[in-house]
C-alpha cells in the first residue's frame, strides 16, 4: 500500500535572506536564512523583538518586496522569478492584507472600501458581491455603518473595515502586520476575536505579526524571530519601550 503524500504547504520559504544597501559600502543583512512552512488553515503568530525583521519577512511572504537570496513557494509554485505583473496577479489571487494603520480611502464609504478589491479585479461589483460585502460588515459588527466614511468611524471600526476588505475575495492566506497595535486594549481584544472568527472559514490561513503575548498565546502556533533568525519556541523577550503593554 502506498503512503499518502503530505499536503503541499500553503507557503514554504527556504534559506531566505534579505539585505539592504542603505548607501553603505557593504550591505546590511536583516534576515538570515529563513526556513518556514505554513499549511492551509493555520493561525500563526509571528513575534520577536523590535528590529528583528518581522515586517520585512511579512512583506516578502506578501510579495511586497523581493528577497535577496532564497526560495519562496506559494501554493507550491516558486514566485521569486515572477515579474511585477505576475507578482500583482498572485497577490490578488492569493493574499489579503491587514496593517496596523488601516489605509482606508478617506473619500470612500466603508462599503466602497470593502468592495475596492472586487472593482480592481472585476471592474465592477455585482449584486451578489455587494451583498457579500454587506454581510461581512454585518458579521464584523458594522451593520448601519456601511455608508459612513472613515473619519466618521472609531479606530476599531476602521480596522474592522480593513479586515473586511482583506477577506472579501476569500483569499487562502491573510497576512496581518500588527493589526491591533494602534488600538486600545478593548478594541485589540475585539479585533483579534474577529480575526479568529473569520479564521473559522475552511482553508483560510492567517499569519499575524504581534507584540502582544496575550494575543499570541491564543494563536494555534507561535513563531519567534530573533536577530533575523526564526525560532520555534515561545521564550520571553523584551519588547520596544514604545510598544503597548497588557
Amino acid at each position: 500500500m502506498q503512503q499518502a503524500q503530505a499536503a503541499t504547504p500553503l507557503i514554504a520559504s527556504k534559506d531566505v535572506h534579505k539585505s539592504y544597501n542603505l548607501g553603505l559600502p557593504s550591505q546590511i543583512e536583516v534576515l538570515h536564512g529563513i526556513d518556514l512552512q505554513v499549511g492551509s488553515g493555520e493561525f500563526v503568530a509571528l513575534m520577536g523583538p523590535c528590529g528583528s525583521g518581522k515586517s520585512t519577512l511579512l512583506n516578502i511572504l506578501g510579495l511586497l518586496e523581493p528577497m535577496t537570496v532564497g526560495s519562496y513557494q506559494l501554493q507550491g509554485r516558486e514566485v521569486s522569478g515572477l515579474d511585477d505583473a505576475g507578482l500583482t496577479l498572485r497577490r490578488r489571487q492569493t493574499l489579503g492584507f491587514v496593517f496596523q494603520f488601516h489605509h482606508l480611502l478617506p473619500a470612500f464609504t466603508a462599503l466602497e472600501n470593502v468592495t475596492l478589491p472586487l472593482r480592481m479585479i472585476h471592474g465592477s461589483v455585482s449584486a451578489a458581491q455587494r451583498q457579500h460585502a454587506l454581510d461581512l460588515l454585518a458579521q464584523l459588527g458594522l451593520r448601519g455603518a456601511e455608508h459612513k466614511r472613515p473619519a466618521e468611524l472609531s479606530g476599531g471600526m476602521q480596522q474592522r473595515v480593513a479586515i473586511a476588505r482583506a477577506v472579501v475575495l476569500e483569499p487562502p492566506l491573510v497576512l496581518a502586520d500588527e493589526p491591533t497595535g494602534n488600538l486600545d486594549q478593548a478594541s485589540r481584544t475585539e479585533v483579534f476575536a474577529l480575526l479568529r472568527r473569520l479564521h473559522a472559514e475552511p482553508g483560510t490561513s492567517f499569519v499575524v505579526v504581534t507584540r502582544d503575548e496575550h494575543l499570541a498565546q491564543r494563536c494555534d502556533r507561535l513563531l519567534e524571530l530573533v536577530d533575523g533568525r526564526l525560532h520555534t519556541d515561545s521564550s520571553a523577550y523584551p519588547v520596544c519601550a514604545s510598544s503597548y503593554t497588557t
